[in-house]
């Protein structure tokens, strides 16, 4: 299912905003590895009805795929 575009921002900043405060990086940084990120991916498409999970969940999968993906950053 696909969301409305307008929405879709809202909650990308939703979630930017919360792996911030959570991984303690910057916004910028943090706007960066969501919008390089697998998550974003899904979102954007509509896999998954990803755009539907909790912030919360997101953000814990962000910080997951994160680690993962470059365990040598800070996170």
């Amino acid at each position: 299912m696909k969301a409305d575009r307008y929405l879709l921002q809202l909650k990308y900043s939703d979630v930017i905003k919360t792996f911030s405060e959570i991984g303690n990086i910057s916004l910028r940084e943090a706007l960066d590895k969501f919008y390089n990120s697998q998550i974003y991916i899904e979102m954007r498409e509509g896999i998954s009805d990803m755009h539907c999970r909790s912030d919360k969940y997101l953000v814990e999968e962000l910080l997951q795929e994160t680690i993962t993906s470059h365990p040598s950053l800070p996170i």
